[in-house]
């Protein structure tokens, strides 16, 4: 293992870009802890502390804990984000967007074109929100944590927070360009891994205090073990479904007659299920914080808190529901077994076209319903750490739900691509078995 990561260094292309994306990233958490002029970060600090469990902790975590110090960067690279799932939903129902995405390269251009001019716009609309109805609103015994509000404030807290925003999507492009992984995803994994040494110091406080014993942690690490190469296997696992392509001959050459396969991934929507339902989760209980204390205001709290059944409950239902809506936009069989036919592939004893589609469909159907319950079991798995072993919903967010797949699904791709330019330099690959073959001389 030692011998495989001093290859990574070896190459001189992988070091540079290893190391660029490494120093981006530190310019990232750098930003997270600079404020935008005129917030009182003690007051907002302390005003913050009591709405971890809504929608806004939810948002905080993805960016890395910078929205709750108001910082440049509090609204992370979201925006970006929600332009993208905008744009990609609009692939399916909006034939200009269809049109794009059939225009090939030139296509691509467009849509990205268009997704930042979105990006600019969501900012632009969420930022306000922020600035001028969040922030001030905001009182922690009885102090504001805002300096002067005003025509001012909101004018410079917009165009801090926008220009943040841009910045990040600008170096998450750079990452991507330059750097080693995608630098959006990138972005948002080390926010959220940002969190894990404060969570670790806490662990090891209750412990010196004597409030958990060792063992209770052994089992924690052995617990977090199995759940990480569960999701592991949920984020590779694949049904393969076999495809042969006609021979073709195209003057003196022969063209096709060759046999593959459509990866069939047992997870295809990704983490996007549980960050749609983690979203209308938290709705229940961010507008009871504006009801005061009525009577059905401390009712939703009761019903859509982390201890209630009922929200978790509810909260896998809506998994299993979003895993196949999104699943069904982010891939259509129709398509494939179109592009099969045009390409003059057919799968082994079904008919190209509306049987073809049929059959891909209805693997599909079959495959996401393992997928959905896991995907479900792995976003309700902290409830039942919390249940069984009394373990804070910080520590227990690690161990399932949106922040585990996030971290594992963007440590493989890294992985991967790390993998294939090892490979490319005829070294053994990062994951690979076997000694360093070394390098071919040109």
């Amino acid at each position: 293992m030692i011998d495989k990561l001093k290859n990574i260094f070896i190459i001189p292309e992988l070091r540079q870009r290893i190391l660029f994306t490494i120093a981006i990233l530190v310019v990232v958490r750098i930003g997270s802890h600079i404020p935008i002029p005129g917030v009182d970060g003690e007051a907002l600090a302390g005003a913050f502390s009591n709405m971890k469990n809504t929608l806004f902790g939810l948002f905080n975590t993805f960016v890395g804990g910078a929205f709750e110090k108001a910082s440049l960067f509090s609204l992370g690279i979201m925006p970006y984000i929600s332009s993208s799932i905008i744009i990609q939903l609009m692939g399916s129902v909006v034939p200009y967007f269809q049109r794009l995405q059939k225009e090939g390269e030139a296509g691509r251009k467009k849509i990205t074109q268009i997704t930042r001019y979105g990006t600019v716009f969501l900012a632009t609309m969420q930022s306000y929100g922020v600035v001028a109805v969040f922030l001030p609103s905001l009182t922690d015994n009885g102090s504001s944590v805002v300096f002067n509000p005003g025509i001012i404030f909101t004018f410079t807290g917009v165009v801090s927070m926008v220009t943040g925003t841009l910045f990040l999507m600008w170096l998450g492009e750079r990452i991507t360009e330059r750097g080693i992984g995608n630098g959006i995803s990138l972005i948002i994994m080390v926010g959220i891994v940002a969190a894990f040494p404060t969570v670790i110091n806490n662990e090891i406080m209750l412990v010196q205090q004597g409030v958990r014993n060792l063992l209770s942690e052994f089992i924690l690490i052995g617990i977090m073990f199995f759940i990480i190469c569960f999701v592991v296997l949920l984020t590779q696992g694949t049904r393969k479904i076999p495809v042969q392509y006609a021979k073709r001959v195209v003057g003196r050459k022969v063209y096709g007659g060759q046999n593959t396969h459509i990866p069939m991934r047992v997870n295809t929507a990704g983490v996007m299920p549980i960050i749609f339902a983690q979203s209308i989760m938290f709705i229940p209980s961010t507008l009871a914080t504006f009801l005061g204390d009525s009577d059905f205001a401390q009712s939703l709290m009761n019903w859509f808190s982390f201890e209630h059944p009922f929200y978790w409950l509810f909260f896998g239902l809506m998994i299993i529901f979003f895993t196949y809506f999104y699943t069904a936009i982010a891939f259509d069989p129709v398509q494939v077994s179109s592009t099969m036919k045009q390409q003059g592939g057919f799968i082994p004893g079904v008919r190209p076209g509306k049987r073809t589609a049929e059959y891909i469909d209805n693997i599909l159907t079959r495959v996401t319903l393992p997928g959905s319950i896991a995907l479900a079991f792995v976003a309700i798995f902290p409830y039942l750490l919390m249940t069984f072993m009394d373990v804070n919903y910080d520590l227990a967010s690690f161990f399932g739900g949106t922040s585990l797949l996030i971290i594992v699904g963007v440590a493989l791709d890294t992985l991967q691509q790390i993998e294939s330019h090892l490979m490319m330099r005829h070294y053994d690959g990062f994951l690979s078995k076997g000694k360093i073959r070394g390098r071919r001389r040109s």
